[in-house]
């Protein structure tokens, strides 16, 4: 599986200098390390379980798990037994026993350039605790689910790590989707209580961040469920007379004191009035290891979202291991994801990993391009950035203006580049590494899932040698494999489904509510082996190229699409008899949504109708899956047993004339029209 040693020609090596201080220097101990993490899992984590308080420890298995729906229920469980709170992990210990407390946490930078906090780990304890016993005088308790929906504030921050504390399981909601992706969410998790903000900019757009809140609380009681208690931080209006400041996050720079906010005495509070009364001492909950930390919805192929559940002690070591090796973390590194912790990626790499292991991280809320295209890199220089992760949507994005924005910059602070959300092409790779890195600081090219909870296939930044677009190896205790279509394992260079074999601590356990839509998403098509949904090339040097998606979802801009989704929001419209979704390449975004609509009869479709329906799935979905392309199309390629062929769709978006077999179409007729009918600016 790995190399006996890694090849020598074609390949891009880390710098002497890195080499030196990282915790991982050179390929074969990589592959001694990795060895040991297979087959001796228990004592590869011993180090790193010594490093934790646990209340209780484990006294049984590792790891005990079935992967084989023909052998019953799925399960992974790690150090069962032991009982311990992943919030007293990343902040008291960091505070009490390694004597953190005055370390920066955070640097919080807004949206305008001047907003600005700096946030010590002393200051964030106290205001978790004192939120903690907030959420506790509302009368929220171990194991009940609290949904969160704020920009990136540091107060997202606490929120989380406040429910943390006291054992209740945070369901965090990207504050771009929509009012019916909010609804949808809390309904699935039967949230009792919503944590949000008045609003925030994005760039120069003015959220209002209550009034879709308040719109989604609204559908959850037209749906029969209500969540009767609403706490609200003032971010962007001011704070309450006679009350001291609630917040780490100033107001923001560009505050709208007149902004509306609608407010119901009955549901609503106010977040400072609430942390002014609060205690800032909190006993922790203490856990047990597979207890739920939280729930996070990703898309699902059926078109309705699925809740991964991840749990407490498990993730908390695999996301601190993955921070430490990965990005080679030292004590004196400043650290930025440039993801929103709305998303796995801010999960794990903004809050849990580095607090973990007491890192300084900048904390973003605003946009790469605002107010202009250079405004990462003066960020880099401002805070010395050291360790840098963002996504290939966004350098694509950046490569455009060229090299003169990157250049008005020193970077010299720089030493680790990371990407993460999709496979990254070799140009914009290149241009990553030449342009910002200036050849001297390694790519790290992290592929995993929200499922995955960390990395499970990536470089070490001083150990791998890089191949531009590859995520090359396995990280510790993972074990990959390629099948073919039959569930045979390839060796050698092949292509085919990327599936692992065995779990890892930081594998999620399950679907909220549903572990029989677990088990067949991940285990029924290959039983005995996680079925990532994506494919995998194996070249002759034994590195791991992903290919994409193979089942019925997109990656645009690095988050995950379901096509079933899409469709269903527009066949809502009274215009629409069938709808079909694919993707097609982006420049910038990876893939766009080509979509293809089949009108009731006596329905001409013209562009009223077009901005209709993207307003619809805007509204059903978030501003992320708006059609970048919407197709009139009388008539679908279909089987004869009436299964749409979405293989054909995809290369009539592409404009691609070579189909492959079409000898199961019913109506190949069919394909000219559609050829025909192609979006005037799909070239």
């Amino acid at each position: 599986m790995i190399p006996d040693k890694a090849p020598g020609e074609d390949v891009l090596h880390a710098s002497g200098d890195l080499k030196k201080e990282a915790h991982v220097p050179t390929f074969e101990k990589y592959k001694e390390l990795y060895v040991k993490s297979v087959e001796s899992p228990e004592e590869f984590w011993a180090d790193f379980i010594k490093d934790f308080f646990w209340k209780k420890k484990y006294n049984g298995k590792f790891l005990d798990y079935n992967f084989d729906v023909t052998k019953g229920e799925i399960y992974v469980k790690c150090m069962e037994g032991a009982s311990t709170n992943i919030c007293y992990n990343v902040l008291d210990r960091n505070v009490h026993d390694r004597k953190l407390g005055d370390r920066v946490a955070f640097y919080w930078e807004g949206n305008e350039p001047g907003d600005q906090k700096t946030v010590s780990y002393r200051e964030l304890l106290q205001q978790v605790c004192k939120f903690a016993n907030v959420l506790k005088s509302q009368g929220v308790k171990k194991g009940d689910r609290v949904s969160i929906y704020m920009p990136m504030v540091v107060e997202l921050v606490v929120a989380m790590l406040a429910c943390a504390r006291i054992g209740a399981v945070h369901s965090i909601v990207f504050a771009g989707f929509s009012a019916e992706s909010l609804c949808e969410r809390i309904i699935d998790s039967r949230c009792c209580l919503l944590i949000t903000a008045d609003g925030f900019y994005r760039g120069d757009k003015l959220i209002n961040l209550k009034l879709i809140a308040d719109e989604a609380l609204q559908k959850c009681r037209d749906k029969s469920f209500s969540v009767e208690k609403c706490i609200m931080l003032k971010h962007l209006t001011k704070e309450d007379e006679g009350t001291t400041p609630g917040s780490l996050s100033p107001p923001a720079k560009r505050a709208c004191p007149d902004l509306q906010v609608p407010w119901n005495p009955e549901v609503d509070m106010c977040w400072h009035s609430l942390m002014y009364e609060a205690s800032d001492e909190c006993e922790p909950v203490w856990c047990d290891s597979e207890d739920p930390l939280f729930i996070l919805y990703t898309s699902g192929s059926t078109g309705k979202p699925k809740g991964v559940l991840h749990t407490v002690s498990g993730y908390m070591l695999y996301t601190a291991a993955t921070f430490k090796f990965v990005f080679d973390y030292h004590p004196d590194d400043v650290y930025w994801c440039t993801a929103d912790i709305g998303w796995i990626t801010g999960h794990s790499y903004i809050t849990y990993g580095p607090l973990a292991n007491g890192a300084t991280s900048v904390l973003f809320e605003g946009l790469p391009t605002y107010p202009d295209v250079s405004r990462m890199w003066e960020i880099v220089d401002k805070y010395q950035v050291s360790k840098f992760y963002t996504a290939p949507t966004a350098i694509r994005l950046l490569m455009k203006y060229g090299s003169e924005p990157v250049q008005k910059y020193k970077r010299d602070s720089l030493k680790i580049l990371g990407t993460v959300g999709e496979p990254i092409n070799p140009e914009a790779w290149h241009w990553y590494y030449n342009v910002v890195g200036e050849k001297r600081c390694p790519v790290v090219d992290t592929f995993w899932q929200t499922e995955t909870g960390g990395h499970v296939m990536t470089p070490l930044p001083a150990a791998t040698p890089m191949k531009p677009g590859s995520a090359t190896f396995p990280f510790f205790g993972v074990v990959p494999a390629i099948l073919n279509e039959s569930g045979e394992e390839l060796e050698g260079p092949s292509e085919g489904y990327l599936v692992f074999k065995q779990p890892w601590p930081g594998v999620m356990r399950t679907v909220y509510g549903n572990q029989q839509r677990f088990e067949t998403t991940y285990f029924k098509k290959f039983p005995g082996y996680y079925v990532t949904g994506d494919g995998c090339r194996r070249d002759k040097d034994g590195y791991y190229w992903i290919t994409g998606r193979i089942d019925d979802m997109l990656n645009v801009s690095g988050h995950l699409l379901s096509t079933a989704e899409v469709e269903s929001a527009l066949v809502e419209h009274e215009s629409v008899a069938e709808a079909a979704v694919v993707g097609r390449p982006h420049p910038v975004k990876g893939e766009s949504l080509y979509c293809f609509v089949t009108l009731s009869d006596g329905i001409n479709y013209n562009q009223k109708l077009e901005a209709e329906l993207k307003k619809l799935v805007r509204e059903k979905i978030g501003a992320i899956a708006t059609p970048d392309y919407i197709q009139n199309a009388p008539s679908l390629p279909k089987t004869r047993s009436g299964k749409i062929m979405r293989r054909i769709l995809r290369k009539i978006a592409s404009n691609e004339r070579d189909l492959g077999d079409v000898s199961t179409l019913a109506d190949s007729s069919v394909i000219d029209q559609l050829f025909e009918n192609r979006c005037s600016t799909a070239v």
